[in-house]
C-alpha cells in the first residue's frame, strides 16, 4: 500500500541520519537543519504525506473540541416505509410531511425528547459516532457528516421491554427513529441501532409560517408549520377584526384551538417560539377564509 512504502523510505532516511546526535546542544533539538537540502525536503514531504493519510484512515481518535460540548449522547435507528401513507400524520399533526415540506429530513422523538409535543418543530443536527465500521466518514471537522432533521413524531415507549433491551424509546433512553433515507446519510442501514450525538439548531424554512385552519361552528383548531428559528412553539393568540387577542391552547403537537366565533373576520396570529421571540402576523386570513384553508404569515429569522 502507498502508507506502507512511505513508511519504509521513512525508516531508511531515519536509519541514515539520527534523529538526535551527541553533539548537539539539547537533547530536544533535532539536527534537522544540518541534513541536506534535498535529504530534509523529502523527509518533510514525506511526513506530510503520510500525516494525511492516517487521518484520511480514521487512525487518530475523535475527541470533540470544547466548541462542541453542546452535543449530546444518544442512539438512533430508521424505518423504511412500505407505504406512502406512512409518511403521513404522526403525533405532531403535520399531516402529509411531503406536501407540507419537510420531506425525508424528519424524526421521530423518544418520551424524554418529545416533552409531551411542544418540541414538534424543532431542529436537530445528529452525526454518527463511536463505531467506524457504520458511520459514514465526512470531511468536516467532525466525526462524520451530519443530518438536520425537524421533530415530527413520537417514539412510543414499550414497557414490555426493558430500557437497555427492546425498549428504545422508552425512558431514560434519548433516542431517534429516522427515515432510512435520512439515516443512510450519516451510518450503513446494517448498523440498525447506531450510537450518536445531537444537538438543537436554527431551524431554516423556506417562505413564511403556516397557519392552517380546521374545525367546525365555533370550535377552532390551527395547525402551525414551517417554523424557522427555534422551531418550536410555545404560545399562540388569535384575532379577529371585532375582537382582542384570544390566547389559544396546544390541543396536541402543533395543533392549537379555541372556541370563538371568528368566521367573516379577518384573523390576525401571535405565536412565540420556545426561545422566547414573539411574531405578530397581521390579517393572515381574509375576511372570507374557510375551513381546511392554509394561510402564510411571517418568518422568524434563522
Amino acid at each position: 500500500m502507498k502508507s506502507q512504502e512511505l513508511i519504509k523510505q521513512l525508516h531508511h532516511i531515519k536509519k541514515r541520519t539520527p534523529l538526535f546526535t551527541p553533539s548537539s546542544p539539547s537533547f530536544h533539538t533535532p539536527p534537522l537543519f544540518t541534513m541536506p537540502t534535498g535529504r530534509r525536503r523529502l523527509l518533510m514531504f514525506l511526513s506530510l504525506s503520510l500525516s494525511a493519510l492516517l487521518v484520511r484512515s480514521h487512525y487518530f481518535p475523535s475527541t470533540p473540541s470544547a466548541a462542541q460540548s453542546d452535543w449530546k449522547s444518544a442512539r438512533a435507528t430508521y424505518y423504511a416505509a412500505a407505504d406512502p401513507i406512512d409518511a403521513v400524520g404522526g403525533a405532531c399533526g403535520y399531516g402529509d410531511l411531503e406536501k407540507n415540506g419537510y420531506g425525508k429530513a424528519t424524526a421521530a422523538l423518544s418520551t424524554v425528547l418529545f416533552e409531551k409535543g411542544q418540541i414538534c418543530g424543532a431542529c436537530f443536527e445528529i452525526r454518527c459516532v463511536e463505531d467506524l465500521r457504520w458511520c459514514i466518514p465526512g470531511t468536516s471537522i467532525i466525526v462524520t457528516t451530519s443530518i438536520t432533521v425537524t421533530a415530527t413524531n413520537f417514539c412510543a415507549p414499550n414497557y414490555g421491554f426493558e430500557a437497555d433491551g427492546g425498549g428504545r424509546c422508552n425512558p431514560p433512553n434519548s433516542h431517534f427513529v429516522l427515515p432510512i433515507e435520512s439515516f443512510e446519510k450519516i451510518a450503513i442501514w446494517k448498523a440498525s441501532n447506531m450510537p450518536v450525538q445531537y444537538r438543537r439548531i436554527r431551524c431554516r424554512k423556506e417562505g413564511g409560517v403556516r397557519f392552517t385552519i380546521g374545525g367546525a361552528g365555533i370550535f377552532l383548531s390551527v395547525l402551525i408549520s414551517n417554523v424557522a428559528g427555534a422551531g418550536d412553539v410555545a404560545a399562540v393568540k388569535i384575532k379577529g377584526s371585532r375582537t382582542g387577542w384570544l390566547p389559544m391552547g396546544r390541543n396536541w403537537g402543533q395543533n392549537w384551538h379555541i372556541n370563538a366565533d371568528l368566521k367573516n373576520q379577518p384573523l390576525s396570529f401571535e405565536i412565540t417560539s420556545s426561545d422566547g421571540v414573539t411574531l405578530t402576523s397581521y390579517n393572515v386570513a381574509p375576511k372570507n377564509w374557510e375551513f381546511g384553508q392554509t394561510f402564510e404569515g411571517k418568518q422568524f429569522e434563522s
